[in-house]
């Protein structure tokens, strides 16, 4: 087949340079409140936050610059599993066990409600610059199924 009619692949993603995960592209404003100034000349605005709970970089770039998870100004989930799931409001990862534990998921429900109130700033709070409740969902039920 002539190679004129054939489509390249519409490739935007950039992967860790550590362990090549896909990286979640991250507003620079989002950098900027998790990298210490210093820190972050290293990398350009078009970065990346890998995903990877194991892997030790927490932001890239495709120039393969990138900041570890112990350079950031405080530690963030999924890095650190001690940290919140929702920086915005402070829900961990016990708050969400106790809501599998619940006859109903409070904590939970009120986070989505705040989740869409002027006072969510995931942009600068959490570290892909994207509201959280998808990882809070995705380790709820996580953790429903490991009791069922």
């Amino acid at each position: 087949m002539n190679k004129a009619f054939v489509r390249e692949p519409d490739t935007t993603e950039t992967f860790c340079p550590k362990c090549g995960a896909a990286g979640v592209p991250v507003p620079w404003i989002t950098v900027e409140h998790h990298v210490p100034e210093e820190t972050r000349r290293r990398l350009t605005a078009s970065s990346c936050f890998c995903m990877t709970p194991s892997c030790e970089v927490a932001y890239f770039d495709a120039m393969e610059s990138y900041v570890l998870a112990t350079d950031m100004v405080q530690p963030v989930y999924p890095k650190d599993v001690t940290a919140p799931l929702c920086p915005c409001f402070g829900l961990t990862r016990n708050d969400v066990e106790d809501d599998v534990d619940a006859p109903s998921p409070v904590k939970i429900r009120t986070l989505l409600a705040k989740s869409k109130s002027p006072a969510a700033h995931c942009e600068t709070a959490s570290p892909t610059g994207r509201c959280c409740m998808p990882e809070v969902q995705k380790y709820y039920f996580k953790v429903k199924g490991a009791g069922d």
